[in-house]
């Protein structure tokens, strides 16, 4: 047979080296398997990305609420691709706001109303895989020639589902003990149930029409919006220490401001926490909006850990520093989601300005000499330029204009933040403490200079001001 020993020119791959030419006349799904499992990975990674953010300000684990931020990320940016291949293929996207099956949905609802260590198990020991195996199964069976389009779609999403699942199998090794485990059992069984109602997640298998019973997703899922923090996090509601106006003040070297910029950027641990209440309470947006903000989530999160990141290449251990979560507090708890969506916006314009903003803040990094500190900076100043345009693509058009939007997020801000200081203190939450002294000491140590008296004495809080500066007033 000629396909038997087929070869291309002078021995070159046959096909584009897609398939051998006997691959090719074998194998391959049709239009409509195709389109079918398209549409249930469309929804699951739609589902899974916003439930992952919902998981996120509650999440007590900093390292799991990072990897929150990266899934999450991770699936919303393949959302659209399904979603586009299917509108390709003959097929106009109807019913793609709905599960392709009844057990799809309350697989991804017992996840979302899981405690926290039920949904480290679910999520990466059913979940994830059962989604992978989907894609990987996909990309087997399908003819890569006939349907390269969708062949690269489900490759570039199984590259990061893979990363997703291996931090998942680590942490399910780290936190899930054998008691936990025997907790969760009937958790579990529920999620393979639903599985195997629909068919495998990809519903290759054979389909039932009976759905099984709900377990955590009996009661209705409520957002969690009051952050928190594991035992490592200690004072969080700590504001005495002003890293901005430290930063600003021009009579300070550049190598102390150091401790500052790292401060800063580890500190943003409470954007996630804010952002992820944005997301969760916002309904009914089209996808880009979340495909936005959730980038928007994750780079906040990479941010926190670069300061991490900076804080360990001088010798400081970041858990003697007490990282607030007041912003993303006072937010969550006070203002609603159109508020701190605004005062989002108005921090990051505040961000743009060259003598005061970010890259201020990157010529600082770079007078430090420190090529580490120079490129924690470099990036965040990025970034941030992104972030002013996702805000005004987002939420300027919905209040009206520039002007309209920074009016009201400078309004928001001020009552958010009003008489804090002092609340926090009188309620017995906080003696807002200057620990500035004995971090600046610490640096010195790593950094074998002197600590300068007049900046180890530097103790200025932010009773009277809000970061940029600005007065508060009641």
């Amino acid at each position: 047979m000629l396909s038997t020993n087929f070869s291309g020119y002078k021995g070159l791959p046959e096909l584009v080296g897609l398939h051998t030419m006997n691959e090719a006349m074998s194998k391959g799904l049709t239009v409509s398997e195709s389109v079918n499992r398209l549409k249930r990975f469309h929804w699951t990674a739609k589902r899974l990305s916003l439930i992952f953010t919902t998981r996120i300000t509650a999440m007590p684990v900093y390292e799991l609420k990072m990897a929150f931020g990266l899934h999450s990320h991770y699936l919303a940016e393949h959302v659209e691709s399904f979603f586009n291949r299917v509108r390709e293929m003959r097929e106009p996207p109807y019913g793609m706001d709905k599960a392709p099956h009844a057990a799809l949905d309350i697989l991804l609802d017992e996840l979302q109303n899981a405690p926290d260590h039920a949904f480290v198990l679910g999520a990466y020991e059913v979940v994830i895989p059962a989604f992978l195996k989907g894609l990987q199964k996909h990309i087997e069976d399908n003819n890569k020639l006939f349907d390269h389009p969708t062949y690269r779609v489900c490759r570039f999403a199984a590259i990061e589902v893979e990363e997703i699942q291996d931090y998942g199998n680590a942490a399910v090794k780290s936190l899930i003990t054998d008691d936990l485990r025997k907790e969760y059992e009937p958790f579990i069984a529920t999620l393979n149930s639903c599985l195997q109602a629909m068919g495998g997640l990809d519903g290759t298998g054979t389909e039932s029409n009976v759905v099984p019973e709900r377990y955590f997703s009996k009661t209705p899922y409520v957002y969690q919006g009051a952050p928190q923090r594991d035992e490592r996090f200690k004072d969080l509601y700590n504001m005495g220490v002003n890293a901005e106006a430290f930063l600003l003040n021009r009579d300070i070297e550049p190598l102390p401001k150091t401790i500052m910029l790292y401060f800063k950027r580890m500190r943003e641990i409470d954007v996630p926490e804010m952002m992820a209440s944005i997301i969760s309470e916002t309904p009914d947006k089209p996808w880009g909006y979340y495909k936005d903000m959730i980038r928007q989530l994750w780079d906040e999160s990479r941010h926190a850990m670069m300061g991490e990141v900076g804080f360990t290449s001088i010798n400081v251990n970041w858990e003697n520093i007490p990282f607030n979560f007041t912003w993303s507090y006072l937010l969550n708890t006070k203002m609603t989601p159109l508020e701190r969506h605004s005062i989002l916006y108005f921090i990051e314009q505040g961000l743009m300005p060259a003598k005061t903003g970010k890259q201020y803040e990157w010529e600082v990094a770079v007078q430090t000499t420190n090529q580490l500190t120079k490129l924690i900076q470099d990036y965040d100043w990025a970034d941030e330029v992104l972030h002013a345009r996702i805000g005004r693509d987002w939420i300027v058009p919905q209040l009206g204009g520039q002007n309209a939007a920074l009016e009201y997020g400078n309004q928001a801000w001020s009552k958010a933040l009003a008489n804090s200081f002092d609340d926090f203190e009188a309620n017995g939450l906080t003696k807002h403490e200057n620990w500035w002294p004995e971090v600046y000491k610490k640096a010195c140590e790593f950094w074998q200079v002197e600590p300068d008296p007049q900046i180890l004495a530097y103790d200025t809080s932010y009773r009277e001001s809000r970061p940029d500066r600005i007065a508060l007033t009641e």
